[in-house]
């Protein structure tokens, strides 16, 4: 049952996709790593490499379209986050943090609003530094995503 479960990985700037291909080792889960350009990836049968067109959102459009319930997608994009969740996707942020239906418009709202404070020059810095706390929390949080889609494949 747990071979119903992907992972989508929003990869261009992704800083835990060796953690992510661990844990999809571990479950025998299929990853799909999704990028504008060229990646070098581990040669395993479950990890598929997806180099889409140029276009701003293409990967997003790519992820967004195959998301929906049984999927984990990988972003720190809150609106490709946004589409996945609406479609019943599991969507985690590389820090461990999820995203949900709870959470999503908040995410939008602090994402807008700091893009208009950087466009206007009031806020000049980005998200703080990836650190080993974000990447075990992360772990974490992908493992119990996994173990609960496939409780819930059990039933």
């Amino acid at each position: 049952m747990a071979a119903e479960i992907a992972i989508y990985i929003d990869a261009d700037a992704c800083p835990v996709k060796d953690e992510t291909y661990r844990v999809a080792a571990r479950y025998g889960l299929r990853v799909y790593v999704v990028a504008n350009s060229f990646l070098n990836l581990p040669r395993e049968p479950w990890i598929e490499r997806v180099v889409v067109g140029d276009g701003l959102d293409a990967a997003d459009d790519w992820i967004a379209s195959r998301a929906g319930p049984g999927a984990i997608v990988i972003t720190a994009d809150v609106p490709l986050a946004s589409r996945c969740v609406r479609d019943g996707a599991t969507v985690l942020a590389p820090t461990g943090k999820p995203f949900t239906d709870a959470s999503i418009g908040l995410a939008l709202a602090t994402r807008n609003l700091m893009q208009d404070l950087r466009e206007s020059g009031l806020v000049t810095g980005g998200p703080k530094p990836f650190s080993a706390r974000d990447r075990s929390a992360y772990l974490g949080a992908l493992d119990q995503a996994v173990n609960r889609l496939r409780r819930a494949a059990a039933r």
